[in-house]
């Protein structure tokens, strides 16, 4: 179904997805080789947070820009210029002779990645609605599991054949998206009858509503846990605990994603079944216990504990993006899909960070074990707050009831 922009047709699904999957190059190509990239560089292995966080600061402002201003001058003019500049920078990285160029040049090349999971949300949601949307936007999350099961085996197989430096060529595949991009995606922008104050107002007054805040509180921690726990803490201690070499690393890495994939793949009939605010507060707790599991097992354990999270992280993803998909106004969607994105740009800076501090004083299990009883506690607190809950009933009774 369409949207009230006037389209002619809707867009390929598979251009829509290959716009997440190149996107989620991002971190995923070199997550499960990053104690060979920091031992190549002379530095701790400590250190691994800040090569997956410094790609993350920029989004934390940027991304609520790029929403605006796609909801002012379009999607398509916004999403071409990002795309162009990630894979520039990226291809860069490869070439970094120290640290601080690495660092340096990931904050550029997080300028052009801040806005194009976002705009993928904002396509689907322009050009589809109701059920839809809702699918839509679970196959878009499947693409992106799918994308970060492929990548660290990937990358983890190029690192140990040819060197870690190599993996960085697969930044070549955002500038062909965006060539296809510019040839065959039809533009769509809202009608923006507002002056740009009023449509800062705009937003900040739905960002003010409880379940659009606490939608993005919960994301801002859900992605501390994907970028700290998961990209951050989860190699080292694969390393470290059971001497995991890249690509073993890498594999450890597929199972939870092709379980996250083939949750996202079945959320809209889910949702047809479980509020959307009670899906949430219960994954939480379920990723605390995975946490926990983490901590204290061995690798089968382990492995079994990846999948349990993987489940959830597929089942929450799209949940969120769609709650506040389904509450955006049309002129305001790409702003507070983008705000979403900053929220989510925080947790993946802020994870990372938290696990490289942690690791001075800690070891790798009791980080996890820390992290699980952390997320127990949240799980708990959101629960009583009951926001997504009044949110996700209006939605339930109409749409998923269809």
């Amino acid at each position: 179904m369409k949207s009230d922009f006037e389209v002619n047709r809707l867009p390929s699904k598979v251009l829509v997805f290959s716009v997440t999957a190149v996107g989620l190059l991002h971190n995923s190509i070199f997550v499960s080789s990053t104690p060979e990239i920091l031992r190549s560089l002379g530095e701790s292995e400590n250190l691994a947070g800040l090569l997956i966080a410094a790609g993350s600061v920029p989004g934390i402002l940027v991304a609520p820009l790029i929403g605006f201003l796609a909801d002012r001058f379009g999607r398509k003019k916004v999403l071409i210029p990002c795309l162009v500049i990630y894979g520039v920078f990226g291809l860069l990285v490869g070439l970094s002779p120290s640290l601080f160029w690495f660092l340096l040049i990931r904050i550029f090349q997080g300028l052009g990645s801040a806005g194009l999971i976002n705009l993928v949300v904002v396509i689907i949601s322009d050009n589809w609605t109701s059920l839809d949307r809702a699918r839509l936007i679970g196959q878009n999350a499947a693409a992106i599991t799918i994308s970060v099961a492929i990548y660290p085996v990937l990358g983890g197989a190029i690192t140990d054949l040819i060197g870690w430096r190599w993996t960085f060529m697969t930044f070549l595949a955002p500038l062909v998206v965006a060539f296809f991009v510019a040839r065959n995606l039809e533009d769509h922008r809202p009608g923006m009858d507002v002056s740009v104050r009023g449509q800062i107002s705009g937003a900040l007054s739905e960002v003010k509503k409880p379940s659009i805040a606490t939608n993005l509180v919960i994301s801002t921690v859900l992605f501390m846990a994907i970028f700290g726990l998961f990209l951050s803490l989860l190699p080292v201690h694969l390393d470290r605990e059971f001497g995991l070499l890249p690509t073993e690393r890498g594999l450890v890495a597929l199972a939870p994603a092709i379980v996250a994939a083939l949750s996202a793949l079945a959320v809209a009939r889910v949702r047809k079944r479980v509020q959307g605010g009670i899906l949430i507060y219960v994954s939480l707790l379920i990723w605390g216990i995975s946490f926990l599991l983490m901590g204290f097992g061995s690798l089968p354990v382990l492995v079994l504990a990846t999948m349990l999270y993987g489940l959830f992280e597929g089942l929450m993803i799209p949940t969120l993006q769609d709650l506040i998909a389904e509450n955006a106004p049309e002129q305001l969607r790409g702003a507070l899909l983008a705000m979403w994105t900053s929220a989510a740009r925080l947790g993946q800076t802020i994870g990372p960070i938290a696990i490289s501090l942690a690791l001075m004083g800690l070891s790798t299990s009791w980080v996890f074990i820390l992290a699980g009883l952390g997320m127990i506690v949240i799980s708990g607190i959101a629960s009583i707050t009951r926001t997504l809950i009044v949110s996700s009933e209006a939605d339930q009774t109409g749409r998923f009831n269809e």
